[in-house]
């Protein structure tokens, strides 16, 4: 007799908590830290791939019955230039990347890792996001009363005061937020169908 299933998401994020929460899984959450650094040798779609896998990979080891486990991890930056932006160090940090974002697009790349006994399932998902010109003034009052030092590129797209600033986007909205939601549920249903306790 199989054991049911249980999905992990290997991430304390609460963004990313309430975007899993939104496909319908029942699912219990770890956290799997290790240290983020990324490949020069690689394209940004491959780093944060990587990433997700290596999160991945660090949760299985942490889950009490891994027969029975699906971990999903994930990663996500934004991309300026073709540089990652990663998490602000502090609110001068801050301020000056949410200034280089201003008036113009950059990219948010999210890769992600669903993984199951042997199966490893590893995508991507990339959005362009526009911005608006944003005074100062209008930074400082968004670090102030938002303090997004947890989120990639000093913003979160969700937050007050951004929806003044955000012109457009060009792709999935919930990568920005954190996760690819129908690719992630794509790649669930897909491992779901498939997948049996000890056998994957």
């Amino acid at each position: 007799m199989h054991r049911p299933l249980n999905l992990v998401l290997a991430s304390q994020s609460p963004r990313r908590r309430e975007l899993l929460t939104l496909a319908g899984y029942p699912f219990a959450t770890l956290s799997a830290d290790i240290e983020e650094i990324f490949d020069p040798e690689l394209s940004m779609q491959d780093n944060v791939m990587q990433l997700s896998l290596r999160k991945a990979e660090a949760a299985l080891k942490l889950v009490p019955d891994p027969e029975t486990a699906i971990i999903l991890a994930a990663d996500t930056t934004v991309v300026l230039d073709g540089k990652p932006l990663g998490k602000p160090l502090d609110a001068d940090n801050a301020f000056l990347m949410l200034s280089n974002l201003q008036g113009r697009s950059h990219e948010v790349l999210t890769g992600f890792t669903v993984l199951h006994g042997e199966t490893r399932l590893t995508d991507h998902a990339l959005t362009v996001v526009r911005f608006d010109p944003m005074p100062p003034e209008e930074i400082r009052r968004y670090i102030d009363t938002m303090r997004p030092y947890d989120k990639a590129g000093s913003y979160g797209i969700q937050d007050p005061i951004m929806a003044c600033y955000v012109s457009g986007i060009d792709g999935c909205y919930y990568n920005v937020v954190g996760l690819p939601v129908s690719r992630v549920c794509a790649t669930l249903r897909q491992l779901f169908a498939t997948a049996s306790p000890g056998t994957a």
